[in-house]
């Protein structure tokens, strides 16, 4: 049965531009990492696990992997002393921007009715 899921899941990921796209962005931390290295034009390791309550170190190192193989952050390495890597986002991500603030607001929206229902249960 988990085989029919992954070939569905994979079936309608590649018709469906929007299916897609989740799939890159989503995960527990993929968008919180985006939203913060967007507040500033790049942004060093421990700065951004410092900016993000409680991801571990191997949770932020895959999905920075992760989000630069896709294109989305670029990893800078400066060979100073001391070394150290720096991140930001990509034109490809800077595009993704304005779409994140529209979900930003429709999720202000409609959050306190979502609480509303959930008090009441």
């Amino acid at each position: 049965m988990k085989g029919e899921t992954e070939k569905t899941k994979n079936k309608y990921s590649k018709a469906c531009p929007v299916l897609h796209a989740l799939e890159i962005i989503g995960g527990k931390w993929r968008l919180p990492i985006i939203w913060e290295i967007s507040g500033s034009k790049s942004i060093r390791y421990n700065e951004l696990k410092r900016s993000i309550p409680g991801i571990t170190n191997i949770m932020l190192t895959r999905s920075l992997q992760a989000l630069e193989e896709h294109g989305l952050i670029k990893r800078t390495e400066y060979n100073k002393i001391p070394p150290h890597v720096e991140y930001s986002l990509t034109d490809d991500c800077n595009d993704l921007l304005p779409a994140l603030a529209i979900i930003n607001e429709w999720g202000k929206r409609v959050w306190p009715e979502y609480e509303a229902k959930n008090k009441t249960k």
